[in-house]
């Protein structure tokens, strides 16, 4: 199911009137930067937390995060894995299923931290931004 752009983490105040009544079912690497950027830092996420809860595989996550509203390619999901990896979050096992070589991840400690982290921020900030007052009542 399709979500709307506005919602409680964007608004639509983020959008213009042109843009308000689509979908966020688009390709990742389409349309506004700074919501690009918001979305590869969720699939980042997503990806650490599917990790930490057991070992993952590219093609399994490109259908997961189709469930979610997120299309991406190989050539976008793949750089992700490797970059997670390459910086500690992220280990590889290769393990050969039906004659061909599948790579799975797993988080490492360094990425099972780093989600834990990012959690309590996330939450710290979605009741921060979900406040009617928009958040101003927690400023000195």
């Amino acid at each position: 199911m399709s979500r709307p752009l506005s919602s409680p983490l964007f608004g639509r105040g983020l959008l213009d009137g042109a843009r308000q009544g689509l979908y966020y079912r688009l390709s990742i690497t389409q349309g506004n930067t700074m919501i690009r950027d918001f979305f590869l830092g969720f699939i980042k996420l997503h990806l650490l937390y599917h990790a930490a809860r057991g070992p993952i595989f590219g093609l399994d996550m490109i259908r997961e995060l189709e469930e979610h509203g997120y299309t991406l390619s190989p050539g976008t999901l793949y750089p992700m894995l490797h970059g997670l990896e390459q910086d500690g979050y992220l280990k590889s096992e290769k393990q050969v299923v039906n004659g061909k070589t599948r790579k799975y991840y797993s988080a490492t400690v360094k990425g099972k931290k780093a989600l834990a982290d990012a959690r309590r921020k996330a939450r710290e900030l979605l009741d921060e931004i979900s406040r009617e007052d928009g958040g101003e009542s927690a400023r000195p």
